[in-house]
């Protein structure tokens, strides 16, 4: 019997496993994943944005998990040799009524302890990024970019040294607890513990309802969609280019995001799945897109937000509209620059009276941590939510 298993080989999972052993390392380690290897849902579709944590309710878990992760990340990154580049990003207000908010941003940038960030001109915007066009900018140099699937093989590596048994296409279908042991059974094995850690992701919360916490929340799986320019367009974009945010909805906007092995994409935006691991618009799943549409928390968001997700959904058909909405940031790019890209789903965490949980969340008690709601900048964010989540494990024993 092992002292941890930890569900799921995502990022999360991995940072949580690695920091429980660095915090202790005489605890006995197992992590269960259902896919074939590490990082295949979200953490391996994001865009590969290292987040400085400039959109962050300052004192939120987000905020703070942000910034020590960021911190966190580059050393683990320095130390094991995973590239990364400290490129910066500027976020653009492309007309007078996005500047307030855009305020905001600068504020809350300076509240989570950002330095150097600087206002930008409509000229000084065109000094950054040649061919955007806004009323206002600001400059972000602690933005950067990297491949998060090497971080996960790296992590991976190191905790098998550390002695931490991986186990592959182990889907877990049952939790038992008895006494002071959990029993997870999986389609292949049974596992035993003393403590569970889920880290499940898009399953976390069919994962939680398998533990005595059961969550009053639906994973809602939204999927967002990529374009990207083709070779002979990469020059419209240097480095990272991102829009003033909507501040009712959890989502940044279509951005422009330079990858760390090359090209440039542009995206996402954000239609409802109708599969947990809907990557394509063909991708359904009857059964959990009956769940999502009857959970009375969706049903809350789709009245509240209903226009807003006809326009995603509109432009997740029409590349004419993804255009036009990337043309705010860049008037010179054309449907011609633009090829298919890739999708990412984001397990994004709905209660019942149909808030969009906007911070993390996590469910415990002395056999069980439930990680039920991790959104971006989970990534960034990982090794300090593995940090909490271990200092919370290691009390236990």
């Amino acid at each position: 019997m092992k002292d941890v298993i930890v569900i799921g080989g995502g990022i999360v999972g991995l940072a949580t496993a690695w920091q429980i052993k660095q915090q202790s390392p005489n605890l006995t380690i197992t992590i269960l994943e259902k896919e074939s290897g590490p990082a295949h849902h979200q953490t391996g579709n994001n865009s590969g944005v290292i987040h400085s944590g400039l959109y962050y309710k300052p004192g939120s878990l987000k905020a703070t998990n942000c910034i020590k992760g960021y911190d966190l990340m580059l050393d683990f990154c320095r130390k094991e040799g995973v590239d990364f580049d400290l490129c910066g990003k500027v976020v653009v207000a492309t007309d007078d009524h996005e500047v307030p908010y855009l305020e905001t941003l600068f504020s809350r940038g300076e509240q989570n302890g950002l330095t150097n960030l600087q206002w930008l001109t409509p000229e000084e915007i065109k000094e950054h990024e040649p061919y955007v066009t806004g009323v206002k900018g600001i400059y972000v140099p602690q933005t950067g970019i990297i491949d998060y699937k090497e971080v996960c093989q790296k992590l991976e590596s190191k905790l098998v040294e550390l002695g931490v048994s991986v186990f592959y296409n182990e889907k877990v279908v049952e939790i038992n607890h008895q006494g002071s042991s959990s029993d997870v059974v999986t389609t292949n094995n049974d596992y035993q513990a003393k403590l569970i850690v889920n880290c499940a992701g898009l399953y976390s919360d069919k994962v939680s309802k398998m533990t005595p916490l059961k969550p009053d929340l639906k994973i809602v799986p939204f999927r967002g969609e990529y374009y990207q320019l083709k070779k002979s367009s990469e020059h419209l974009v240097k480095n990272l280019i991102y829009p003033v945010p909507d501040p009712n909805f959890p989502f940044l906007g279509v951005h422009f995001t330079r990858m760390i092995n090359g090209g440039v994409e542009a995206g996402p935006n954000a239609v409802l799945a109708f599969a947990r691991e809907g990557y394509t618009k063909s991708d359904i799943n009857l059964p959990e897109f009956l769940e999502t549409l009857a959970w009375p928390g969706f049903q809350k968001v789709a009245m509240k937000y209903w226009k807003t997700g006809f326009g995603e959904m509109y432009r997740s058909f029409s590349k004419a509209a993804f255009t036009k909405a990337l043309q705010k940031l860049i008037p010179d790019i054309r449907e011609c620059d633009l090829e298919t890209g890739g999708a990412g789903v984001r397990a994004q965490a709905c209660d019942r009276s149909g808030g969009l949980l906007d911070d993390f969340h996590i469910l415990e008690n002395d056999h069980f941590v439930n990680v039920c709601n991790a959104p971006s900048p989970a990534a960034t964010s990982s090794l300090a939510i593995g940090d909490e989540i271990a200092s919370r494990v290691i009390k236990r024993f």
